[in-house]
């Protein structure tokens, strides 16, 4: 499964579901070291603050952080949980884990994923520069972003909480 959290709940986390994986997205000034214990080389951390238009911020998602998630999704067995954190756990987390499954599960499965996303997790906005980058670089010819756009805003919350995202779901 995929695990989101917010920074605030990865220490236990970590204690409780023992990921073997690692997806920190943080801007610049807030990244954190990798935990105490964990391996470093299943750690990966990705400068990029939280912005849905380029223009907005000096590190905005870029087409290279998504490679880089893609790569390291790819390099994941799924025999332990990755857990994938940011700030509050509500849209460069969320979408992170959106576009891992996406392309775990493959063409076809963009509505169903969000759905399960939004069911899971009703605070879930996903940020939409990632997801754009997401969809492009995975060929998706719009259905991730649409996907996204249809499950809506969520609920505003300060903070997210850890969701549960299994790799083996159905519908919603």
């Amino acid at each position: 499964m995929i695990l989101v959290t917010p920074l605030s709940a990865v220490e236990e986390t970590i204690r409780l579901y023992r990921p073997s994986h690692l997806v920190t997205l943080l801007s610049p000034e807030h990244m954190i070291e990798t935990p105490e214990g964990f391996d470093p080389a299943r750690h990966l951390r990705l400068s990029v603050n939280d912005v849905a238009e380029a223009w907005a911020a000096e590190m905005p998602p870029s087409p290279d952080h998504v490679e880089d998630l893609l790569a390291f999704g790819r390099g994941w067995r799924a025999d332990a949980p990755m857990l994938v954190h940011c700030w509050a756990g509500i849209s460069r987390s969320t979408a992170a884990a959106y576009i891992l499954l996406c392309d775990r599960l493959g063409p076809g499965t963009e509505e169903k994923i969000a759905g399960r996303l939004r069911a899971a997790a009703p605070h879930a906005f996903p940020n939409p520069l990632l997801v754009a980058h997401a969809d492009k670089i995975l060929a998706r010819d719009g259905r991730m972003i649409e996907a996204i756009r249809a499950i809506g805003r969520g609920d505003i919350v300060a903070e997210g909480r850890c969701v549960e995202l299994p790799l083996d779901f159905k519908e919603p």
